[in-house]
């Protein structure tokens, strides 16, 4: 039973190793935007863009980098069949997007940058193929080097085009471009996939398999990019004139709110890209060993969420005074991405067992809830009620995984455990938000009960991970 959890403890390790690196260059990276780039509308700008290219990669890829890892990991596969299949699915995929540029040129802001965007979401596929496929063979520590090589190229492209040559959007999705090309170009040279890529191996039969599990998480992640990504545009038709500025201007403070719950993202990318490769391999005692581990994943998730909460006003001082005042969407786009993190963790269930139309049956429903909230909560409450409206979907989609995946894998949620948290944690952005007498106090002192409410569930689990006699966690 250990080494379940110190083959995960290691995944875990490398992949923080890799990831990391990338995702703290984006916490420090939103500061250094808002002084390169200078106004609040121009920052709008580049988030606006950037979410255009996050929406059509899935669409581009087909969804094909789960079925790559899923597919991988399986050792009846061909190694070679799935790389090829896979890149054979991403050109086609690309083929459609260029035979579909005068209905693309109907997204706003999408013409202006088409040729961008179009490399932008060619190399991020082809980037993702071959880190993907070198995860399903398990060569972790290429994953974790190509990571921080990736982050240091990425750092210096941002510097160049933004402070350099004061390219401002274009410059941020040229530095992109050039760091996931040197990635891409990277891993495919040093893990020898040259030797994988043969078109003669293209095989139909497990193509259609493929799809079969990958297409059904294209609306998956759209769903997901409707509920996180599509808040920036709701925000920009919606509050523009808003306290008498534009929508772009609210677009950019509200992509700046996205900056420290992107902590949380951080410890549930690291975490989930590890997780995954135990989810699939490791078959005995499964129930008990999802269990554990979600209880463990819930205690570290509520101690830095509540953390975060707490930090949120002084931290904005890092960024540009104008944009100080993002802080207000900081505590509930908090707990909203603690719920996405717990998502994520039950869908590692229907990879699992294969079963991803549950997977995007549970987005849409949250995809639509989500649509459905902003234009109730945008006129009642401004930029706000986005950050409402996501909270509230992600907990939807928490609440319907936890149902549908009883009949897949009965894992025990410790109900108590996450009700008490939830509590907690939600008594502590109402004193923020609503800004209650001695709040500061009143959430210092939430966030310590938080704390040493899961110390012992995570000590505990943590001493198992290192292979160590301990207490239950």
């Amino acid at each position: 039973m250990d080494g379940k959890y110190k083959k995960l403890m290691n995944n875990t390790m490398l992949f923080a190793i890799s990831n990391f690196s990338s995702k703290l260059l984006s916490i420090v990276l939103q500061p250094y935007i808002t002084f390169a780039m200078g106004e609040v509308e121009e920052v709008g700008i580049t988030k606006l863009v950037q979410n255009i290219g996050s929406l059509l990669i899935p669409l581009v890829s087909m969804g094909v980098s789960f079925a790559i890892i899923r597919f991988g990991l399986e050792k009846q596969n061909s190694k070679s069949q799935v790389f090829t299949n896979g890149l054979v699915t991403i050109l086609l995929g690309f083929g459609l997007m260029l035979a579909f540029y005068p209905l693309l040129r109907l997204i706003p802001l999408f013409n202006t940058y088409a040729l961008l965007l179009y490399v932008h979401v060619l190399v991020s596929c082809l980037r993702t193929l071959c880190t993907q496929f070198v995860r399903s063979r398990q060569i972790n520590r290429l994953v974790a080097l190509d990571g921080v090589l990736c982050s240091a190229t990425n750092l210096g492209f941002m510097l160049l085009f933004l402070s350099g040559l004061h390219l401002g959007a274009e410059g941020y999705v040229l530095a992109l471009i050039c760091s996931d090309a040197l990635s891409a170009l990277f891993v495919f040279v040093i893990a020898g996939l040259r030797r994988y890529l043969r078109f003669a191996s293209f095989n139909l039969p497990l193509w259609k398999k493929m799809m079969g599990y990958a297409l059904p998480m294209v609306p998956a992640q759209i769903s997901f990019w409707i509920i996180n990504a599509s808040d920036l545009f709701f925000v920009k038709v919606m509050c523009n004139g808003y306290e008498g500025q534009a929508g772009e201007y609210w677009t950019g403070l509200l992509g700046v709110g996205y900056f420290l719950p992107t902590i949380l993202t951080v410890l549930g990318t690291i975490f989930y890209e590890a997780w995954q490769l135990s989810a699939v391999t490791e078959e005995q005692g499964r129930e008990r060993f999802f269990s554990r581990v979600f209880s463990l994943y819930q205690s570290l998730l509520f101690c830095c969420c509540a953390g975060i909460v707490l930090l949120c006003r002084p931290l904005m001082f890092l960024f540009k005074a104008n944009f100080y005042e993002a802080w207000q969407f900081v505590p509930l786009l908090t707990i909203a991405t603690l719920f996405n993190c717990l998502n994520q963790f039950l869908n590692s269930i229907y990879m699992v067992e294969k079963r991803s139309t549950l997977s995007l049956y549970t987005m849409m429903a949250g995809a639509v809830a989500n649509c459905a909230l902003n234009w109730l909560f945008i006129p009642r409450m401004g930029p706000n009620g986005v950050t409402l409206a996501s909270f509230l979907s992600y907990l939807l989609v928490f609440l319907l995984r936890a149902v549908n995946t009883r009949g897949l894998l009965r894992i025990d949620f410790a109900p108590v455990k996450l009700v008490f948290n939830g509590i907690m944690v939600m008594a502590e952005v109402g004193l923020m938000l609503f800004q209650a007498p001695h709040w500061a106090i009143w959430c210092s002192l939430l966030t310590v009960g938080v704390c040493a409410f899961n110390f012992q569930g995570v000590l505990g689990m943590l001493r198992q991970l290192l292979g160590r006699r301990g207490r239950r966690a």
